[in-house]
């Protein structure tokens, strides 16, 4: 644990943040108490140069004070003019509308205009409650829900297509630009301005040529939007963003170092394979407890359903954006509507096993936080053992 927090020093800030968050929400004060408080300890961590141990914690202290200070401001400002980034918001939304619209008179329509509508721009207001348990049971909830697996799978095809360009500096701007754009498309939930925020220091980390540790990046992006807006931590969005994101992090490298490089490198299914495996196991290592706390059910088969809905959502996003831009190939929506139907249509199977999801969970908050205390306590051990262990390296 010590290491992790040296490596990423950004995680200890992040969790003092939050700390005052839910202590500001939690036991409520005066926005005067709470900068009196934190001009206090700043003065204290001024004042104790010389002792590192009392300065590191006067430091983490009024972090946490910033942290009640924020929410107590958000929640005793007035609501004021829409500024810069709601007319943003707005006009884009607008743009999304048409785009909406071009897809309806591409005659994609029912289930399919819904799906697409919701996998590529967002909006989920056509969805039948039916397809919408059928996703849930199936595991494949998160599709429906724009996160940073569209936004990845943006950034890798906008990657590709600017690959061997000299200016790399101008590429990778206008990548990060495109990406806010996309954003800002979508109404900037909290699942895509986390991506974004991720993608965008980890494009800037690239063009220095620099290593970067990804926790030290999902920190950064915690800190960030929690400043902008403290009561997001509140938002299951949020939360289920952040914490799959975080299992990703803690479990993947370790899972994957399980099976030797050499094998990997020879069998290139069996890498892809394996690669995805990780990412999905972190992911519901990070995502399900609270997902059975929220909502009282556990997907058995997410394995089995990233394996279809991966390629699928990657196949359905590169056919929308063809589509868009080639209206005058018929063939596009015709493929769109196709590959749409043919996932729904798989997903009803997968859902309709009586096997495929256990529902009825009830666990409290405390046993949720217990779980995930052991889901830690696993990701060390499995990093020490990865650290120790001959068949790791």
């Amino acid at each position: 644990m010590y290491q992790i927090m040296t490596k990423a020093p950004l995680v200890v800030p992040a969790i003092c943040l939050i700390a005052g968050i839910l202590t500001g929400h939690y036991c409520p004060t005066t926005i005067t108490t709470a900068m009196v408080v934190l001009a206090s300890l700043t003065a204290v961590a001024l004042l104790c140069g010389r002792c590192p141990l009392w300065q590191h914690t006067a430091i983490a202290l009024a972090i946490t004070a910033v942290g009640v200070v924020l929410i107590t401001a958000s929640q005793h400002t007035p609501a004021s003019e829409p500024g810069v980034l709601d007319r943003s918001r707005t006009y884009f939304l607008q743009q999304r509308e048409q785009l909406l619209e071009r897809y309806r008179d591409m005659n994609i329509s029912g289930e399919e205009y819904a799906t697409v509508a919701a996998m590529t721009l967002g909006d989920r207001h056509g969805l039948p409650e039916e397809l919408r348990d059928a996703y849930n049971t199936s595991g494949a909830a998160h599709v429906l829900a724009l996160s940073g697996l569209h936004l990845g799978i943006i950034y890798a095809l906008l990657s590709l297509l600017t690959v061997g360009r000299r200016r790399r500096i101008v590429t990778q701007v206008l990548i990060i630009l495109s990406i806010w754009g996309f954003a800002l498309l979508v109404g900037l939930p909290p699942s895509i301005v986390r991506a974004a925020t991720m993608l965008t220091v980890l494009g800037l980390l690239q063009l220095g040529n620099r290593d970067c540790l990804t926790l030290n990046v999902l920190a950064f992006a915690a800190i960030i939007m929690l400043c902008l807006s403290p009561s997001s931590l509140f938002s299951v969005s949020f939360q289920l963003s952040f914490l799959s994101m975080l299992g990703i992090i803690l479990f993947y490298r370790p899972l994957y170092d399980l099976l030797p490089p050499a094998f990997l490198q020879q069998h290139g299914l069996a890498k892809w394979a394996w690669g995805m495996t990780c990412v999905s196991i972190g992911a519901q290592a990070g995502a399900a407890p609270l997902v059975a706390y929220y909502f009282g059910n556990f997907p058995m088969l997410f394995l089995l359903t990233n394996f279809i809905v991966i390629p699928a959502i990657t196949l359905i996003l590169y056919l929308s954006l063809l589509a868009l831009l080639l209206p005058f190939l018929s063939l596009l929506p015709l493929a769109l509507a196709t590959v749409t139907g043919w996932l729904n249509a798989t997903l009803r199977c997968v859902a309709d096993i009586p096997w495929a999801s256990i529902s009825g969970l009830t666990p409290s908050c405390t046993q949720t936080v217990a779980t995930y205390a052991a889901i830690l306590a696993a990701a060390l051990l499995l990093k020490k053992m990865r650290r120790t262990s001959p068949s790791f390296s």
